[in-house]
């Protein structure tokens, strides 16, 4: 059997040494290092031959990779890199790393063309200056085919271990049963979707009941169809960090008992959880664990991998979690968070957040691409994809942070600040109004941008302390800004939002400007359709995945994804859903609504003294609410979600909900507590929901309206109305959790007495309205143009 690797990773596990050291990191973006490819070998004779394909064997080992150019008349092989800043302070080991690559490449080629020797060259080019700078040496192929087989040679026994792994792996996967007894109702059917899904290399979009139990229903049968689609790896992404337990928590349950999987499941987190020493750099000569990092990670790989591995069937876990790896990486001496980076090569399982995957430079994606896996891509509660893509691609810049940093910065870096000022600046006095969207970016402000950045760089080059607090921050967000504006196109809108003078901490000689300028997302679908393109087969679940047009149009899924409504293990008569038309809750009549809100809830806890909780639309509404259900019945108790609640006060109000506690929880549509929490029994058994969910209207959503029905022919409906029923329907979701529970819902507006509201509830409610003071209209069906937000 054999074992492929590429070069690149191959070189990554023999070749580096010494520290890890982060200084040069800031270098060119993927597409800049296209570009600067591009431009090198534009410059390059006709006969110049591009990205040629190699490969070399030796015994078990197939090694495949890619060279960026090879002369054929000067014998020249070209190994092409990008940078920005001070060659010169490139790290001497990330030099050498370059030169593996480039001699494993020296040799496959002269094996290729029959060589005797070859001239080989590493081309640095700065993308700034778009200058190139040549390493030189001259190589026989007898020379370079011992190197290739030093190298393999080192890797061989941790290539027959992961031969073996994987053998066993496949084996296990293939004789996994169902950790339960039996499948809930639905769940059965959900499984066997995503079975023939990743079996045939396809896409699906899941909807399916809260308690239905979609993370074991869709792990399982996605590890039963790798070893058949030959995956080497499954990505589990969620919306938050909550989220990544139930998955952690499937995986450990298939695991228990006498199945045992030969399974290597990691656990991600980010770089600013992970790190122990928040206070240095990412360098040898800051930080501890980065000082010889690359010496000590060959154990700490190996440890951390062994916990995994069954012996007699003795392995207590195969979970890598973020506690293990801590412990691990700190006995060892190196970073936790560089060392769980390391261990997505090795892992077969790796849960994490949508921005390892999905993000402009995700470290999954990346490494799919340039490792060329076979992936599964599973997407939990994907009906936040959407708002999550939105935010990885959109770019912003601050007037305040350009100030503290312009106060922060030494005096050389004063004048390119500065001029980027005085360009911003300029740029705020031609704005008309609050709020003002623009059709292209001035060059200007991109090209003195650049500038900046590239100065903060070489700042950084010459004091490796100096990119700290404000200086850092601003760079940050400027390379951000930057690199979104390379892709700017009809997708964004580039919009400036008048933010007023503030005094703050800057130096007062600094003219601060007024407005914060946005490269704001509007439609992700093309750089998700990018990652899902990367995956074999995908599958994304949700509560809420309708209408399916919308979610295709907007995650950038193709036509032919499947789209599933899966049944309801629940009973219509478990939740009496009932529409109360005769309040509006439109912002026009909202104070005409908080009195009959009130008495509504006090009848309904009068009548069933529990926990309930009542979403609103705002803060200011419900504080409206609360105040005068306090004043007119003091006897009820009352908790409220306030602005700006610290997670422990998240869970503090959370733990509150007992089953032997009564009283009224007051929260706001689309916030922390309207969906991802699970309060069954009494715990919960009933919402009031007084708004139909829309977004705000403002300017930025107008825009976002306008733009829609240009692409769509959905303005309203895109931007508006799916948005604000999918919020309902989750947090009306937060009611039933068991088969046993019972509870009711108040949907409060006579809007969901409409035909297109009634279409997107989940089709297991049984709903009843309440009449009195008007009759609701009934509208047409869900893509018919319906009235506009401000009704």
């Amino acid at each position: 059997m054999k074992y492929e690797v590429s070069v690149r990773s191959l070189c990554e596990f023999t070749a580096r040494k010494g520290d890890l050291d982060m200084r040069f990191s800031g270098g060119p973006s993927a597409i800049e290092g296209i570009a600067g490819h591009g431009r090198v070998t534009s410059r390059r004779p006709p006969h110049y031959e591009r990205e040629i394909t190699l490969i070399g064997e030796y015994r078990h080992l197939v090694v495949r990779g890619r060279a960026d150019g090879f002369d054929h008349v000067e014998n020249r092989l070209e190994e092409i890199k990008t940078y920005r800043g001070d060659l010169a302070s490139m790290p001497r080991n990330q030099r050498e790393f370059h030169w593996a690559q480039l001699r494993i490449y020296g040799h496959m080629l002269c094996e290729k063309l029959g060589l005797p020797v070859i001239h080989l060259t590493l081309v640095y080019f700065d993308i700034a200056s778009e200058s190139e700078t040549l390493l030189d040496e001259t190589a026989d192929a007898t020379g370079l085919r011992r190197y290739f087989e030093q190298h393999c040679e080192y890797f061989l026994c941790w290539s027959e271990q992961e031969l073996g792994h994987r053998h066993a792996r496949d084996e296990s996967l293939a004789a996994l049963r169902f950790p339960h007894s039996s499948f809930r109702e639905g769940q059965r059917q959900l499984a066997e979707t995503v079975y023939r899904t990743a079996r045939q290399g396809a896409s699906l979009m899941a909807q399916a009941p809260t308690g239905i139990g979609k993370t074991i229903g869709t792990l399982f049968p996605f590890l039963k169809a790798c070893p058949s689609r030959k995956l080497d790896k499954v990505f589990f992404l969620t919306a938050k960090t909550s989220g990544r337990q139930p998955a952690l928590d499937a995986l450990a349950l298939m695991h228990k008992g006498e199945q045992r999987l030969n399974l290597r499941v990691l656990e991600l987190i980010s770089r600013d959880k992970a790190c122990e020493h928040p206070d240095k750099l990412c360098h040898g000569e800051s930080c501890p664990l980065a000082r010889g990092f690359y010496d000590r990670l060959p154990a700490a790989r190996a440890a951390a991998l062994a916990i995994c591995e069954l012996e007699s069937g003795e392995a207590s876990s195969n979970t890598l979690s973020r506690n293990t790896l801590r412990a691990v990486a700190l006995d060892h001496g190196i970073c936790p968070y560089y060392l769980s980076q390391e261990l997505i090569r090795w892992s077969d399982v790796v849960v994490g957040d949508y921005n390892h995957y999905f993000d402009l430079n995700a470290t999954l994606h990346e490494l799919t691409v340039a490792n060329q896996w076979r992936v599964g891509v599973l997407v939990d509660e994907a009906h936040n994809l959407l708002e999550r893509a939105r935010k990885m691609y959109t770019a912003e810049l601050n007037p305040a942070i350009l100030c503290v940093a312009y106060t922060a910065a030494p005096s050389k870096l004063r004048k390119p600040l500065g001029r980027l000022q005085r360009c911003w600046n300029k740029f705020g006095k031609g704005q008309d109004g609050h709020y003002s969207v623009y059709s292209a970016i001035p060059d200007q402000l991109t090209n003195l941008l650049q500038r900046a950045i590239a100065a903060v760089i070489e700042h950084a080059v010459e004091d490796p302390n100096g990119l700290t607090g404000a200086l850092r921050d601003f760079y940050f967000e400027a390379l951000h800004f930057r690199r979104i504006s390379e892709l700017f196109d009809k997708h964004w809108l580039f919009d400036s939002t008048k933010a007023g003078r503030s005094p703050g901490k800057g130096d007062l000689s600094f003219s601060l400007p007024e407005n914060v300028l946005c490269l704001r997302n509007i439609v992700p679908a093309p750089f998700l359709a990018q990652r899902f393109a990367s995956a074999q087969a995908s599958v994304l679940f949700s509560a809420t995945l309708a209408p399916p047009r919308f979610y295709r149009d907007m995650l950038g899924l193709s036509p032919d994804t499947t789209w599933i409504d899966v049944p309801s293990p629940f009973k219509a008569e478990q939740l009496s859903v009932r529409i109360v038309s005769h309040i509006s809750t439109r912002f026009q009549e909202r104070d005409a609504s908080i009195s009959p809100i009130v008495d509504l809830i006090s009848r309904q806890y009068k009548t069933r003294p529990a926990n309930y909780l009542s979403f609103f639309s705002s803060y200011d509404y419900l504080r409206q609410v609360v105040t005068l259900l306090r004043s007119r019945y003091p006897e009820i108790p009352v908790k409220e979600q306030t602005r700006g609640m610290e997670e422990t006060e998240q869970a503090e109000f959370l733990a509150g909900f007992t089953s032997a506690s009564q009283h009224i929880g007051f929260v706001v549509l689309g916030g922390s507590f309207a969906e991802a929490i699970d309060l069954p029994g009494k715990r919960l058994v009933g919402a009031f929901i007084a708004t139909l969910g829309l977004p705000q209207v403002n300017g930025v959503n107008e825009q976002m309206r306008q733009r829609m029905e240009t692409l769509f022919g959905a303005g309203y409906e895109y931007a508006y109305f799916f948005p604000g029923i999918q919020k309902v329907v989750q947090a009306a979701g937060r009611v039933i959790r068991t088969q046993q529970d019972e509870g009711v819902i108040y949907l409060i507006d006579d809007r969901y007495a409409r035909m297109d509201v009634r279409q997107l509830l989940p089709t297991w409610w049984e709903v009843k309205q309440l009449k009195k003071e008007r009759q609701a209209h009934l509208a047409s069906p869900v893509f018919t143009r319906v009235a506009g937000p401000g009704m």
